[in-house]
């Protein structure tokens, strides 16, 4: 299980056999390669040697793929280490748990409503 982190240094998500998860341990892509697609198969960006989820600010659209059997959920531990100190990303790559946190913080229908 490897710690997934935003640029500001939060734990964000895991990347466990192939997949990664955010720390609710919800299903939010898999891996090729570096590459993350989410579970829909679209491209998202790539997984960096320092444990972040980025991708070029301008990119080229590339074909759905089709989706893998989604995985178990795993354990997921209550807290991780630190994160690393983090160099600043350069203008054309983008963090993309900071700019479309959308598309990567799912929350399951299946929790109950707040009060």
């Amino acid at each position: 299980m490897v710690p997934i982190y935003r640029s500001d240094g939060e734990w964000v998500a895991v990347y466990v056999n192939g997949n990664l998860f955010n720390i609710d341990g919800e299903w939010i892509g898999y891996l090729v390669g570096r590459e993350v697609y989410d579970t829909s198969g679209m491209y998202l960006g790539f997984l960096s040697n320092d444990k972040r989820l980025v991708r070029k600010r301008s990119y080229h659209p590339r074909p759905r793929l089709a989706v893998p059997p989604r995985p178990e959920r795993p354990e997921i531990p209550a807290s991780m280490p630190l994160a690393p100190m983090f160099a600043s990303l350069p203008h054309q790559i983008i963090d993309l748990f900071e700019e479309y946190p959308e598309k990567l913080m799912f929350i399951s229908e299946t929790r109950p409503d707040m009060d």
